[in-house]
């Protein structure tokens, strides 16, 4: 196999941020936005979670052991499908430097550390719901300028919605 074979054999990145296994469990809501969430978020594991290596941290595995004891037990089933990120300094040393130049407040402190492991494990895509404090346009554009001064990759930050990659779909509107 050539060079370029294992290159096309890759698959991307994925950082799988706690909004994802806490949607695939939960019940359906009752508010249409966020059923609509939950219905997109499980029909992209159905069909798209394959293409890609997952990964969490333990933020993630800490968030998802939180509230009712059997939610929390599938969240966690769902992320032995899935490889851990080891915890390293470099994590925490960038989360603080988002904190300090993005001026967050402390409360969420874990949104920052998701996006910090995303950066610093160089992965393809970061996956949330989290539009408020993650996948939110103004954040990203602070967040970029901030890692390229500091050399860094900045992954696309998305939802399940946008992380659809068939293309063929894309090919047949041409």
């Amino acid at each position: 196999m050539s060079s370029e074979d294992d290159l096309n054999e890759m698959k991307e990145k994925v950082y799988i941020e706690t909004t994802i296994p806490s949607y695939l469990v939960s019940q359906e809501s009752r508010d249409i936005i966020v059923l609509s969430h939950q219905i997109i978020t499980k029909n992209w594991w159905d069909t798209c979670r394959q293409k890609y290596d997952l990964f969490f941290s333990e933020t993630v595995y800490n968030e998802c052991m939180r509230g009712d004891e059997q939610l929390a037990h599938r969240r966690i089933e769902l992320l032995r499908s899935m490889i851990a990120l080891p915890v390293v300094k470099e994590v925490e040393d960038l989360a603080l430097c988002y904190k300090e130049r993005l001026k967050f407040p402390d409360k969420i402190a874990n949104d920052l550390i998701h996006i910090a492991y995303a950066v610093v494990y160089k992965m393809d895509y970061l996956l949330t719901w989290n539009c408020k404090h993650i996948a939110n346009a103004h954040i990203q554009s602070r967040l970029k300028t901030i890692n390229e001064a500091l050399g860094l990759k900045t992954p696309v930050i998305c939802t399940p919605e946008e992380l659809n990659n068939d293309l063929e779909e894309v090919q047949d509107v041409e």
